[in-house]
């Protein structure tokens, strides 16, 4: 079985978020993952208990780069990011999990 879990998201907006809320993580996470399994799969990794998901579907960008041997272009890839609420008082310490 595949883990819904793919890695912590660590961006300055998620960071800022987890400072101003301290129950909430971020997560990429399968693209055909629900709301139900990626709390279960919170739940079983980091023994917590998981309030609320909120899910967000990014479309992948087309890119250009100029080089001098000619144009390339390509696309970045999708993908899904999960933000989960924890139970008040609980933590996560992705830094030392990932």
């Amino acid at each position: 079985m595949k883990s819904v879990l793919i890695r912590p998201l660590i961006t300055e907006k998620m960071t800022g978020i987890s400072e101003k809320h301290s129950a909430k993580y971020g997560f990429v996470v399968e693209l055909d993952a629900n709301k139900i399994e990626i709390a279960k799969a919170v739940k079983t990794k980091f023994n917590v208990d998981v309030i609320s998901v909120n899910t967000i579907r990014y479309k992948g960008k087309e890119k250009t780069q100029f080089t001098k041997k000619g144009r390339f272009s390509g696309r970045t890839p999708k993908f899904k990011k999960a933000i989960v609420t924890l139970k008040e008082g609980q933590t996560i310490d992705i830094l030392g999990q990932a």
